[in-house]
């Protein structure tokens, strides 16, 4: 354990010293000022490097194997022939699944940081008119709901194309209907959803489900989860606020026929 510790945070050092280095040629040589509170700088570069260590050493030894260990459980034919009483062959007879990845989907989400960050700023910009708490909820949901049809593609066999598509013709169709001010927003949502939490356990999920579905190609069919869990919460984000607008017209007529 500890030589895997020491090899990982070598490669760490390794993998942060381009950024640290890029980032001191600018300041001194571009905009030739030094660094402010510099021994704040150094003590913040270390903890990352050490955050990072342990991180990476987390996602070998837990995150990776827990998703993989809980798609193989939810998937053997021993455990779906004591909750279904059908063919394994039918996409139902995987429920199970379905839902564990609603749930690992909306809570891995939930305690994504990137996606805190973003909400968090996105309440500061609007005044506080989009709040950090339903905005993280709003993503979680389309997430969960990413993962429900990740995991059914995976089930029955669909061609990933299809879904990524339908996914973004739908989010063009919201984008033309929609205000404005939220499109960024919506998109950048999606975009911080597949980061460091919700990465290594979705794609734990997908390899172990096809790994373990007959018929199924880990190579093939186990990747596509993360990608549909990129495209789900700008819908989600997207129709939220087509709702809230949706609402405000209503009142608007009532008020205006009373």
């Amino acid at each position: 354990m500890l030589y895997e510790l020491g090899i990982t945070f070598l490669n760490t050092i390794r993998d942060v010293t381009p950024i640290v280095v890029l980032i001191a040629v600018f300041q001194f040589f571009i905009i030739k000022k030094s660094i402010p509170n510099l021994k704040k700088v150094a003590l913040g570069v270390a903890l990352v490097v050490l955050g990072l260590t342990l991180f990476l050493i987390g996602l070998e030894k837990a995150l990776f194997p827990l998703g993989e260990l809980m798609a193989t459980q939810l998937s053997k034919p021993e455990f779906v022939i004591k909750t279904y009483s059908g063919s394994l062959e039918d996409w139902r007879a995987y429920y199970w699944v379905y839902i564990f990845a609603a749930f690992i989907g909306f809570s891995t989400t939930i305690a994504e940081p990137s996606l805190y960050a973003v909400a968090v700023k996105a309440s500061e910009v609007s005044g506080g008119t989009i709040g950090t708490l339903y905005l993280r909820l709003v993503v979680a949901f389309g997430v969960a709901l990413a993962l429900v049809v990740g995991t059914y593609r995976i089930v029955v066999g669909d061609s990933l194309v299809t879904y990524i598509m339908v996914g973004y013709i739908i989010v063009i169709i919201q984008t033309i209907f929609v205000k404005k001010d939220i499109v960024a927003l919506a998109y950048d949502s999606g975009g911080v959803t597949t980061s460091t939490v919700t990465v290594p356990i979705v794609a734990a999920l997908g390899l172990g489900l096809a790994s373990v579905v007959p018929g199924r190609n880990p190579a093939l069919d186990g990747f596509g989860l993360i990608a549909l869990a990129s495209v789900f919460p700008m819908i989600t984000v997207l129709g939220y606020a087509q709702i809230n607008d949706l609402i405000r017209y209503i009142n608007k007529f009532k008020k205006l026929k009373s």
